[in-house]
């Protein structure tokens, strides 16, 4: 079968990026012939192991037509980036427009049996509009369901084609429930399929018994994801107990704040920067925990990556969250309470110092618990990533492929 897959900004950078390509793996390995949809800065051209150069088209951002940031899904992205709320009225036509004669262009020349897009937001919708008969399925990501919060302005155009869409596929109960509330979109046309991770990149690792317990946090450097509240929390921790390692980047004044407050944490801080994910392994492999204080999430994969590796996790009480780990070891996995989100990304200010004391107190629980043993037992680690191997969420996605088509 011939597949289209379709996705609005970097294919290399971001979480459903990298769900996108696993999906595209997963494909060419069951015999699918694929064909890429993307859009990137400039001429900066991604690099991808999952499929070839002559069988991706992209469109270009910061030039033309489009003499502006690309877009992204989250306000803060690991690149320069705008935000859709700052769109003009003409600035969101060309984009439609321009994605939409790509999409036309890719159509013409593949001729796929079907699209995958990713992200119920603009680019989804304009295929829909584009081709109202072609079988479609798209694949939610949590960050889209965000930006239809925050830009009420555009869900006219998001709504009636969106709507429209064959089938959508969800990564979660909980966010299966958000789509059907802010959508409409009926119960049976979404398929819960969840994510997973690389079995062959993120395996188990013995710890050393070092002298400073190795912590990691892994993704953008924002407020949405409490990394601030992270490198003040540790400031408690005293000097000598823990390494901390950021891996990842933001843009503006959140990453410089993020920066700053890494030099004078009072701990060890290692910026790593934007990493492969070969280098993330190699990472997850070294530290004992991995630290995840994000107030908004879909189903955050990178908390398997982190358990697959060997990594005790510490995570706020997302949904998404407790979807992927509510069921480990208490060994393995320490959930940090929330209190009442009044915004979608960030608790009220006068809330901060509260999941700032929460988070400190779990990491001195989880420090001494790494003192007396550096890795945790394999089998608790297994009992929870065994169910979210590739292979078995592709074959969910097959699965409304069928249906699509049989339809």
């Amino acid at each position: 079968m011939k597949i289209l897959h379709l996705i609005s900004q970097h294919p290399e950078s971001t979480g459903s990026g990298f769900y996108l390509q696993n999906i595209i793996r997963q494909a060419t390995a069951d015999g699918h012939q694929n064909f890429l949809i993307a859009g990137i800065s400039g001429n900066r051209l991604p690099q991808l192991d999952c499929i070839k150069a002559q069988s991706c088209r992209f469109v270009h951002f910061d030039q033309g037509r489009l003499d502006y940031p690309i877009p992204g899904m989250s306000d803060v992205m690991p690149y320069p980036s705008s935000t859709f709320g700052t769109l003009s009225p003409g600035q969101l036509a060309t984009y439609e427009q321009v994605f939409g004669e790509v999409i036309q262009q890719a159509v013409d020349d593949f001729s796929p049996a079907l699209i995958h897009s990713h992200h119920l937001w603009l680019v989804s919708a304009a295929a829909r509009k584009l081709m109202p008969a072609m079988p479609m399925v798209t694949s939610c990501h949590s960050t889209d369901l965000r930006q239809f919060l925050q830009c009420p302005h555009l869900r006219d155009r998001v709504l009636p084609h969106c709507q429209k869409i064959d089938r959508v596929l969800a990564l979660s109960g909980n966010q299966a429930d958000k789509i059907k509330q802010l959508y409409a979109i009926a119960s049976q046309r979404i398929d819960i399929v969840g994510g997973g991770y690389d079995e062959t990149l993120f395996t188990m690792q013995q710890k050393d018994n070092s002298p400073e317990v190795q912590l990691l946090y892994a993704g953008k450097l924002s407020f949405a994801k409490g990394v601030d509240v992270l490198l003040k929390s540790i400031q408690s921790i005293g000097k000598g107990r823990v390494h901390l390692h950021l891996a990842g980047s933001g843009t503006g004044e959140e990453e410089q704040y993020c920066l700053e407050l890494a030099a004078k944490a009072g701990v060890s801080v290692t910026i790593h920067g934007r990493i492969s994910q070969q280098e993330l392994a190699r990472l997850m492999g070294r530290c004992h925990v991995f630290i995840l204080p994000s107030f908004y999430e879909g189903l955050p994969l990178v908390l398997l990556e982190a358990l697959a590796s060997g990594c005790r996790i510490l995570t706020t009480d997302l949904p998404g969250c407790r979807e992927l780990l509510g069921d480990a070891d208490a060994d393995l996995v320490q959930f940090i309470k929330l209190p009442v989100m009044k915004q979608i990304d960030r608790p009220e200010p006068e809330d901060l110092p509260l999941v700032e004391k929460r988070l400190g107190e779990a990491i001195h629980a989880m420090v001494a618990r790494v003192r007396v043993s550096p890795s945790p037992a394999p089998k608790n680690i297994h009992a929870i990533t065994a169910q979210f191997g590739w292979k078995a969420v592709f074959g969910k996605i097959t699965l409304a492929y069928k249906k699509v088509l049989s339809s």
